[in-house]
């Protein structure tokens, strides 16, 4: 199976699931799924394959089903929810990145296999971990505001493919700050506007992709769940 059909294949299996625990959970399958994705994608980061003749990193379908949640939770649940979502999100891969340093200060016995393959996923490139908090931050907050301001204009659902639009505006700039932070001044200025092209190309073609998942989820009558005592 080509890289190419695996790209396609696993956006339209990651949008499936969102709605499935959507589905199932309501919008706590949601913060669930946002908090988990994002320390996902900034692992997926890590692998570099090529894609449509180009080199790119992975994560980025991952990356985007966070978007297609947010846009999820402030369709059905308004703009407060869909911003605690967003901090919920930058907190669990903060706190992921603390933990993950605590464990690899460890002195590891003689026997064990697995603090080379832990120090390559985890270890600290700060370019690269302030992009990433940065561009979340940033990106995240701007597609709840650029949301909530074409569902106030255009509230009717006949227009929920241009609301779903902010995500990709919301990805331009999360690709900016990212490669910027992470790349400029590592790599020549040619190498770095090819990285920020692909990158925001791949997040175009996963904002494009989510649209009929977003029509999809409007129509699902989720089963809330209780948590209160009772």
């Amino acid at each position: 199976m080509t890289n190419e059909i695996l790209f396609f294949a696993s956006a339209i299996i990651y949008f499936c699931l969102i709605l499935t625990i959507y589905r199932f959970f309501g919008i706590f399958g949601l913060f669930t799924w946002i908090g988990f994705s994002t320390v996902i994608a900034n692992i997926e980061v890590i692998k570099t394959v090529e894609l449509f003749g180009m080199t790119a990193t992975l994560g980025n379908v991952m990356y985007g089903t966070i978007f297609l949640c947010t846009d999820i939770i402030h369709e059905r649940y308004g703009k407060t929810a869909a911003k605690k979502a967003v901090h919920l999100g930058f907190f669990t891969l903060l706190s992921t990145l603390i933990i993950m340093q605590i464990v690899l200060y460890f002195t590891p016995h003689e026997s064990d296999f697995a603090q080379g393959a832990l120090e390559t996923v985890f270890g600290i490139m700060p370019e690269i971990v302030l992009g990433s908090l940065t561009a979340y931050l940033v990106s995240q907050n701007l597609d709840v505001r650029l949301y909530g301001y074409l569902k106030k204009r255009w509230p009717s659902d006949k227009y929920l493919w241009l609301r779903n639009a902010s995500t990709a505006v919301s990805q331009l700039v999360d690709s900016f700050i990212f490669t910027l932070i992470a790349f400029y001044g590592t790599f020549g200025t040619e190498v770095w506007i090819e990285l920020f092209i692909t990158t925001y190309l791949f997040k175009f073609i996963v904002a494009v992709l989510d649209t009929p998942f977003l029509y999809w989820a409007k129509k699902i009558r989720p089963n809330e769940v209780n948590i209160t005592k009772e």
